[in-house]
């Protein structure tokens, strides 16, 4: 989906070292953008389906792992932006940029 839209995908499942840590399922470019993309998938909407399993925990993770993969740049990180792939089921899946 992220790469037929044109983004680069640079890697994937991005852990940070130690306890406590985050992860970053994808990391692409979206021309000078940096996009971190946390892809959740549920069988059904049962619960709250795949958009109801990112808590206010999972955030703060996503966004620390971020903040660390920035620092490679110093002092001049690239623009970036928080994503979402949502999939429930056999539906299409959904893209939601800029979510955080």
């Amino acid at each position: 989906l992220l790469q037929a839209a044109g983004l680069a995908v640079l890697q994937r499942n991005y852990k940070t070292p130690g306890r406590g840590g985050g992860e970053i399922d994808v990391i692409a470019r979206d021309g000078e953008t940096l996009v971190f993309v946390e892809v959740r998938q549920r069988k059904n909407a049962a619960y709250g389906g795949a958009a109801a399993s990112i808590s206010g925990a999972k955030q703060a993770r996503w966004r620390y792992a971020a903040q660390q993969y920035l620092l490679q740049f110093g002092s001049q990180p690239p623009d970036c932006r928080f994503d979402v792939v949502l999939q429930e089921g056999e539906q299409t899946p959904i893209w939601l940029q800029g979510v955080m």
